[in-house]
C-alpha cells in the first residue's frame, strides 16, 4: 500500500473537453466507486498519482484525502497513453481496512529451468482473497532446475501470510516441457507448408543457373565459336 498522501479534489464537469482539460493541468480525472455510495469523481495530481500506482502494481492501494477525509483506495482500472505513458483515468474502489478484497495477482517465476527445457506459463495470474491493506504484488515461482514434465499447480503456489487462493488448485499455473531445436521447428514449418500446397520460388543465382547452356551444347548459330 502507498503511504503517500494523494490530495483529490472532486469535481462536476465531465464529458472529453472536461477531460482533456484536467490532462492539460497534469492531472487525471478519477472515480472511486463502493461500499453503496454513489461514485465519487476526482481529480488527482498525475505524476503523484503515477508514481503511486507504479510503486503499489497492479493492485495498488492509495490514501487519497477528499475533502479533508482520507479514503483508502483500490485500484481496480487504469487508462493510460499507449506512447507517451501519462494516467488518461483510473477507476478505483473503496476499502477499508481489514476488510478482505478479492484481486488478480501476477505469478513471476524465478530460477531457471533444465538445460534442454521450455518454461511455459499457462496462466500468469492468480486470484486471491487479501486483506486490502496487505495485497501482494506477486507471487513467485521457484523453478530452478526444473525438468521436464514439472507441472506447478494454483494449489502448490506458496501464498503470502492471510492470502487465500480464490482459483481452482488444479488450475496449470506452469508447465516445463522439452526444448524444440531448430531444424525441428523448420521440419514442421516445411511440412505444414507442404499439407497447404505453399510453394516457394527458387533462388535466383539457382533460376539463373537453370538458364545457363549445359557443358557440351553447341554454340548458336551465328556465334563467334561458329565462325
Amino acid at each position: 500500500m502507498s503511504e503517500d498522501l494523494i490530495i483529490a479534489e472532486t469535481r462536476s464537469e465531465f464529458g472529453k473537453g472536461a477531460a482533456r482539460r484536467i490532462r492539460r493541468a497534469n492531472k487525471v480525472p478519477a472515480v472511486i466507486y463502493g461500499h453503496g455510495n454513489d461514485p465519487i469523481h476526482v481529480t488527482l495530481p498525475g505524476h503523484d498519482t503515477l508514481m503511486a500506482i507504479k510503486h503499489g502494481g497492479a493492485n495498488a492501494v492509495l490514501n487519497i484525502e477528499i475533502d479533508g477525509k482520507v479514503q483508502l483506495a483500490l485500484t481496480k482500472q487504469v487508462q493510460a497513453d499507449p506512447i507517451k505513458g501519462f494516467l488518461e483515468h483510473v477507476d478505483f474502489v473503496a476499502v477499508k481496512k481489514g476488510e478482505k478484497v478479492t484481486v488478480e495477482v501476477p505469478v513471476h517465476t524465478t530460477g531457471e529451468a533444465a538445460k534442454e527445457t521450455f518454461v511455459q506459463i499457462e496462466n500468469n495470474v492468480v486470484t486471491l482473497e487479501a486483506e486490502a491493506t496487505h495485497i501482494p504484488e506477486a507471487i513467485e515461482v521457484d523453478i530452478e532446475g526444473a525438468e521436464v514434465g514439472t507441472q506447478i499447480l494454483a494449489g502448490q503456489l506458496t501464498l503470502p501470510k492471510g492470502s487465500v487462493l480464490v482459483s481452482d488448485s488444479e488450475q496449470l499455473i506452469v508447465n516445463i516441457t522439452q526444448a524444440v531445436s531448430a531444424a525441428e521447428v523448420e521440419a514442421e514449418l516445411a511440412e505444414a507448408e507442404a499439407e497447404a500446397g505453399i510453394e516457394h520460388d527458387a533462388p535466383a543465382d539457382e533460376a539463373a543457373g537453370d538458364e545457363a547452356p549445359a557443358e557440351g551444347d553447341a554454340p548458336a548459330e551465328g556465334s563467334a565459336d561458329s565462325e
